[in-house]
């Protein structure tokens, strides 16, 4: 199988013979041979140039081989076509058993007037629309300083799942059961690329593969032309079939033969070039099929987080600024904050602790960190034209928040 190249997963049945023992490769030269005719050349009988395989239109095409007629593997038996569910993971204990020692908290810094105009200004230079003068015009009445809380918790997880797979048999070595018994799902030894991110790898079982012959071609290599129906040839487009073309010539019509096909009315099929027949995509022409357990390795970051602000700052816009990280552990198990100043992060991390360890019940855990951001927000009041306004900086990028601005639309605006 060519590096990148997909493996499809199994999804019917398969009504083609078996070869020899499970896990060993037919003998012969593989693929492209019809029953009783060796490759490339036309079979005895009933299989002619330019028709259909025997019983082909009477039989729908298999769309995969016969689950039936796959090995019978230790410790697979259930194994199914397609997606499976999830395995669950064998028992493991929790490593971390006395919470670990936390530190204080660090002090954030505060924002002067300066700073709050100069984040506003900015703010309304990046909305084409909106007016300068109350931004450099503005009074303050006050800057209320307040902190938002944004708790995280992340939980690094793997699940597997097995179902039969297949790719095209091209003489590659095959790993039956021959060669031993089959390790278990969770036997198999497999290491995630990277902590904390998502990713999927597919491996394929030790000791599972055996050849099959194709289910869509039937082992013979090649199927039956859609395009032209297993013909050969396909209707001419210049005189529709008919064999003769019109034409004008002294005030009459006249017909001659055609000249793109010399009067059949039928013209060779360019898919198959005239044979009727197609290399089969699904064995790449081979006849037979590697069929094997696909184990599917799924690593996942769960994550939740919950948000304490206590102004009118939408809480959706905290995480997207940066803030101070006054809390951060990565545990296999973490334990839940206890410490915290605000209470309701205490109750948070409670709450997603306990729910993340008992909603993944297919899945092993295996690494969870959790952190406390603590995002600088600040309430600016101020006059303009003897009205009182208010905006917010918030973030360490000093992104603003002004839903009541006073000028939102310019002259240009206003012109229906």
């Amino acid at each position: 199988m060519a590096d990148g190249e997909e493996r499809k997963p199994l999804l019917g049945a398969n009504p083609g013979q078996s070869y020899g023992q499970p896990g060993y490769p037919p003998q012969g030269p593989p693929g492209g041979a019809a029953p009783g005719g060796p490759p490339g050349q036309p079979p005895p009988g009933g299989y002619q140039q330019g028709g259909a395989p025997p019983d082909a239109a009477a039989a729908p095409e298999a769309s995969a081989p016969s689950a039936d007629k796959m090995d019978s593997i230790n410790g697979y038996e259930g194994v199914g076509f397609g997606s499976a569910p999830p395995l669950p993971p064998p028992s493991y204990e929790d490593t971390q058993r006395q919470p670990p020692e936390r530190s204080g908290l660090p002090p954030l810094p505060g924002i002067t007037e300066e700073e709050a105009r100069e984040a506003l200004t900015q703010y309304v230079s990046e909305n084409c629309c909106y007016g300068k003068k109350p931004a450099q015009e503005l009074k303050f009445n006050d800057i209320i300083p307040s902190s938002a809380f944004h708790y995280t918790l992340e939980t690094f997880s793997e699940g597997r799942s097995t179902a039969w797979a297949y790719e095209p048999f091209r003489g590659q070595p095959i790993d039956g059961p021959m060669n031993g018994p089959a390790p278990g799902p969770w036997d198999i030894q497999a290491q995630a690329p990277a902590m904390f991110n998502n990713f999927t790898q597919q491996v394929e079982v030790p000791h599972t593969a055996s050849v099959k012959p194709c289910h869509t071609c039937l082992g013979l290599g090649r199927k039956p032309c859609h395009h032209c129906h297993a013909t050969g040839t396909t209707q001419c487009h210049h005189c529709h079939g008919s064999g003769h073309e019109t034409y004008y010539e002294d005030g009459h019509h006249h017909h001659r033969c055609c000249t793109w096909c010399h009067g059949s009315g039928r013209r060779q099929c360019h898919q198959c070039h005239g044979l009727g027949q197609i290399p089969c995509p699904t064995c790449g022409a081979q006849g037979q099929l590697k069929c094997y357990i696909q184990l599917t390795i799924k690593w996942t970051n769960h994550v939740e987080d919950h948000i304490v602000e206590r102004t009118a700052l939408p809480d959706e816009l905290i995480r997207g600024v940066s803030g101070q990280v006054a809390f951060k552990e990565e545990y296999p198990r973490v334990w839940p904050i206890n410490h915290f100043p605000e209470a309701e992060i205490n109750n948070a991390s409670q709450s997603l602790v306990q729910r993340h360890g008992n909603a993944f019940p297919t899945e092993r855990i295996l690494m969870q960190r959790h952190q406390v951001r603590i995002i600088p927000v600040a309430e600016a009041t101020y006059n303009w034209k003897e009205t009182p306004y208010n905006f917010f900086v918030y973030g360490f990028e000093h992104k603003v928040h002004a839903p009541d601005y006073p000028q939102k639309c310019c002259w240009g605006c206003n012109i229906l």
